[in-house]
């Protein structure tokens, strides 16, 4: 069974409620918050059905959890850009509720030092939508004021600053180099080629699902991992 949350947690709540009276044979969740259900969570874990945090990190060291580091995504992104010789960066996402987006940003400023400048467009969601809103925020102010790049939470936050850009004349990456997250298969076909980067999400979903199998099987000899990996950078068109 699959259910999508849509990022709202009072339906991941009441989905919750569903597997707790449905008793399957163990549930793999990607939490709208980390900790605001850890609750209820803990109450699955209590009837016996085992629980997987996917993309997301167990509180307290309790269960297994897959996860990205995505601080260090967030430093190689700004270490990308400054090697290209941006100074004026811009950081597109939000809500900063979100754990990814949260550390995306932590780990681009941290490598950004004090002469540089960082123009922070926080946005509602991470859409194509919300990344044309950045896109016009960015091409809108004065040439002088204007980040030369942008990273972005995720991807269809770039290909939205891209299809603005290109619906103005703004030239990527000349005018604004553009720098995604998460690789999807839209960023490389993009009219632009994205730079993006990329989660290993088949191995984050492979060792999230052998968790899952082996407390299933053997709950009382299986032993709580927590397995963070890392990203890497795929660099193309819109930052050369």
């Amino acid at each position: 069974m699959v259910f999508n949350s849509n990022k709202d947690a009072d339906r991941e709540a009441g989905l919750l409620e569903t597997f707790e009276e449905q008793r399957p044979l163990g549930v793999l969740i990607t939490p709208v918050n980390d900790s605001a259900e850890e609750e209820r969570l803990s109450r699955l874990v209590a009837r016996g059905i085992p629980v997987v945090r996917f993309d997301s990190s167990a509180p307290h060291s309790h269960g297994c959890a897959v996860a990205v580091d995505d601080v260090l995504g967030g430093r190689m992104a700004g270490r990308h850009l400054r090697e290209r010789g941006h100074r004026h960066i811009a950081f597109a996402g939000g809500p900063f509720t979100v754990r990814q987006v949260r550390e995306r940003h932590e780990g681009l400023s941290a490598v950004l030092p004090p002469d540089d400048r960082l123009t922070v467009i926080p946005l509602p969601d991470l859409t194509i939508a919300t990344g044309r809103l950045a896109g016009e925020e960015i091409a809108t102010r004065p040439p002088s004021e204007r980040p030369t790049a942008v990273f972005c939470a995720n991807d269809l936050v770039a290909i939205g600053v891209l299809q603005e850009m290109t619906q103005r004349g703004l030239r990527v990456p000349g005018d604004l180099a553009i720098l995604g997250y998460d690789d999807i298969d839209f960023a490389a076909a993009a009219a632009v080629p994205l730079s993006s980067i990329r989660q290993p999400r088949e191995q984050l979903g492979h060792t999230a699902a052998l968790m899952l199998l082996e407390e299933a099987g053997r709950p009382d000899g299986h032993e709580h991992r927590q397995v963070i990996f890392q990203p890497d950078l795929v660099a193309r068109a819109s930052t050369r």
